[in-house]
């Protein structure tokens, strides 16, 4: 899972020099995740994973690492 979503932010939403060196725990939000980027993000979790995430759920908490990510994606495809 991780590896796809690395491969869909780096080549489609954020530039980063040696994304091979972005961990799980840097900040994509300060690497250049924008909103529109977060969306474009849910989207895809959404078609690839077949999950719903909620609105009410979009913040920084759930978006700002690739660790955060996998396991708002996790909570929700195992509900």
């Amino acid at each position: 899972m991780k590896k796809k979503l690395r491969a869909f932010i780096f080549e489609e939403l954020i530039f980063v020099a040696e994304p091979e060196k972005f961990s799980d725990e840097d900040d994509l939000l300060e690497a250049g995740l924008d909103s529109m980027g977060i969306m474009r993000l849910i989207m895809f979790i959404e078609d690839n994973y077949s999950i719903t995430l909620p609105d009410t759920e979009i913040e920084p908490d759930n978006v700002q690492t690739f660790k955060a990510l996998e396991q708002w994606i996790l909570r929700h495809k195992n509900a």
